[in-house]
């Protein structure tokens, strides 16, 4: 029996994917719900699972773009696995018969002429102009004579590249990366966007991690990350600042009571945005055990688009490859997106004194058109608020109790 291998549905609203790679070969014997192979969508890069044991024969080639329901590939399930691959004969080579080679013909000393070095008229007024001395250059014209595409080659080049390897490789962009490309550009185009920027003093977390960060990996089995005091944060002004936690939907504005947190990770695909789904429940150690899972099933390319669906807000973490600021492209529909950054020690004023302390800026990017200047900069400084007042702000003044130890 032929079975035909039909592209499944990764979800709604996606009608075709690309063959990304094929993990067999035409010919192979294939295990049921083995990995035969990798396929882009506009949102995710998905693993194509075997259906039944048997030869598979490919009906499709890498770059392709097949709609959902279109046949693959075939597997003929009355195929037997082979017990086991013949050892392959090696051929041997046989030694290669050296050429005669051919006698080097002497090269014959150049005569010297009364044309050698010469320049021709040409020439010569290039060598004028440039002040270069016809003695220093080597001639190739008839009989040794200096031609003016030999002036051309002694002046001096400033800044002309010559001798450099100057290749260049074409490849076709994969449907998740076109995707992206097509996202941010609609949301630079079809969102006023507008960006606003405020610093953070570190030293409050910096304090608390370096108190309770080893006790609370032993406990708990995750580390005592950034993203889980930013996502605390981030639901906190959430709260207070109801319409960032909004989108717009034709002519109405949808304002959500619950908290998807979309965090920006980086993938073997290109950027993912998995969401930490009502992170306003999660404890701290919640947050960092959901982080850690969504960036490691991104990283090994399991994530699903489920996983990736939805979102009411995002936090983009450019500072773990050391960018000090940028301004963040909003994540559509959603209308705000908070960009952390590189933490680094700067002079500040503290108490009417200069001190030294971990500063990160942040920033926020938001859709202008549902979210006024007063609320954009108010729940920026919210975040900075509970940011530098952790244990008041975030934790009900009670470290032990909020970190569950």
């Amino acid at each position: 029996m032929v079975l035909e291998m039909k592209v499944p549905s990764p979800g709604e609203s996606i009608t075709e994917v690309e063959i990304a790679e094929w993990l067999v070969e035409d010919g192979d014997y294939v295990e049921k719900d083995q990995a035969i192979a990798e396929v882009d969508s506009d949102k995710a890069t998905l693993e194509l699972p075997a259906e039944e044991s048997g030869i598979i024969t490919l009906k499709a080639e890498v770059g392709d773009a097949v709609a959902v329901g279109e046949v693959v590939c075939l597997i003929d399930t009355s195929a037997k696995k082979p017990e086991g691959d013949a050892p392959k004969a090696e051929a041997k080579e046989e030694p290669k018969k050296e050429e005669p080679k051919a006698e080097a013909k002497k090269a014959e000393p150049k005569k010297e002429t009364y044309a050698s070095g010469t320049p021709s008229p040409a020439a010569k007024k290039i060598l004028d102009e440039k002040g270069i001395e016809p003695s220093s250059v080597s001639g190739t014209g008839r009989d040794g004579r200096i031609t003016k595409e030999d002036a051309v080659q002694a002046v001096p080049s400033m800044g002309t590249p010559t001798g450099g390897n100057r290749g260049e490789t074409r490849s076709k962009l994969s449907m998740l990366r076109r995707k992206v490309a097509e996202r941010l550009v609609a949301a630079k185009n079809e969102t006023a966007m507008l960006t606003t920027f405020n610093e953070v003093d570190m030293s409050p977390i910096f304090e608390l991690r370096n108190q309770y960060k080893e006790e609370f990996k032993e406990k708990h089995g995750v580390g005592l990350g950034f993203m889980s005091f930013f996502t605390k944060a981030v639901i906190r002004a959430l709260q207070m600042y109801p319409a960032v936690n909004s989108m717009i939907d034709g002519k109405e504005m949808i304002t959500y009571d619950f908290c998807d947190i979309s965090i920006a990770v980086s993938g073997p695909k290109g950027l993912m945005v998995p969401v930490i789904r009502n992170a306003e429940n999660l404890t701290f150690r919640g947050v960092e055990a959901e982080v850690k899972r969504l960036a490691l099933r991104a990283r090994d390319g399991q994530i699903t688009v489920d996983e990736m669906t939805g979102g009411t807000f995002t936090i983009s973490n450019g500072g773990v490859f050391g960018s000090m600021l940028s301004t963040p492209i909003i994540n559509p529909p959603q209308s705000g997106i908070l960009g952390m950054h590189n933490i680094v020690e700067r002079p500040i004023v503290r108490d009417g004194a200069i001190a030294i302390a971990p500063i990160m800026y942040v920033a926020l990017s938001y859709d202008h058109r549902i979210i006024d200047g007063k609320e954009s900069v108010g729940f920026l400084v919210a975040v900075k608020e509970a940011l530098e007042s952790p244990v008041e702000l975030l934790m009900d003044g009670d470290v032990k109790k909020a970190l569950e130890l």
